[in-house]
């Protein structure tokens, strides 16, 4: 399979456009050979946070896998409870121990609730000092996203939020653009909870394709970074070939018009 194309964040840094997350990985063992399995059939962006609790078992999986440190785009999260007051760099060097490196590619402020500002200052610091090569935030809406970005020197690099055709956020993805921020997709398939949807496999029956590599494709061509998960190999290598086919603009219309709103509602102990 040819490589993953990479979009260019604000930052400078290349970013690849197609990820694999461990959201809800528990077992370790089992999110270190997916890790290793996403790395061998391709995937070079890898998503984490540090309330995920898996961030030692993805440390090992890069390591195990060979391929070098440079080649990984590696993305964890900071988790508010664990910033400000001096604890944001803390929380980054625990995270770097875990997953054994000396850098990330990207990160994120977890949600937005708590002392965000703070943490962004610091996050700031920690990019100018070269410790992290781009920050950002996830589960931010457009008025999250305006308030920051109006009051601190670095624009966030990535936005990352739940989004689908069933969840087709219009308004934060022009907020997104209009500022300058990629914006890159949690459980682009739905959790699984419309993958047989009869719209959706239908179009994948005119392809020759999976629905979610449907939905894959869908955001894709939204030009958004996308991160499915799966713990099987076999599901990882197929939601990783999406490069090879394209939706029509008919089709592009028809999974727009999806959108239900199937967004749970912010729970704050939620770690997603």
């Amino acid at each position: 399979m040819p490589p993953v194309p990479s979009v260019i964040l604000n930052s400078g840094v290349e970013m690849p456009i197609l990820g694999f997350g461990v959201f809800q990985i528990a077992d370790l063992e089992q999110c270190e050979q997916a890790v290793v399995d996403a790395l061998e059939v391709g995937y070079r962006l890898i998503d984490t946070a540090a309330s995920y609790g898996n961030e030692e078992a993805v440390g090992r999986a890069i390591k195990r896998s060979g391929v070098p440190r440079d080649e990984v785009f590696v993305t964890t999260k900071l988790w508010l409870a664990d910033a400000g007051d001096g604890k944001t760099r803390s929380a980054f060097e625990r995270s770097c121990e875990r997953l054994q490196l000396d850098y990330l590619d990207l990160y994120l402020i977890h949600q937005p609730f708590g002392d965000v500002y703070g943490a962004w200052r610091d996050m700031e610091q920690l990019y100018r000092d070269g410790r992290v090569k781009a920050i950002g935030v996830s589960n931010f809406t457009e008025a999250h996203l305006d308030g920051l970005i109006g009051a601190v020197d670095v624009v966030p690099a990535v936005n990352q939020v739940e989004f689908s055709p069933f969840l087709y956020q219009r308004e934060l993805l022009a907020a997104c653009r209009r500022h300058g921020v990629q914006l890159e997709a949690y459980s682009p398939l739905t959790r699984g909870r419309r993958l047989s949807d009869a719209r959706v496999t239908a179009i994948a029956r005119e392809h020759g394709r999976s629905p979610a590599q449907v939905l894959i494709r869908w955001a894709l061509q939204h030009e958004l970074v996308v991160i499915p998960k799966s713990v099987h190999r076999a599901r990882i290598a197929e939601n990783r070939d999406v490069f090879d086919f394209e939706l029509s603009e008919d089709e592009m219309a028809h999974l727009d018009a999806l959108d239900e709103g199937l967004r749970v509602a912010w729970d704050p102990t939620d770690v997603r």
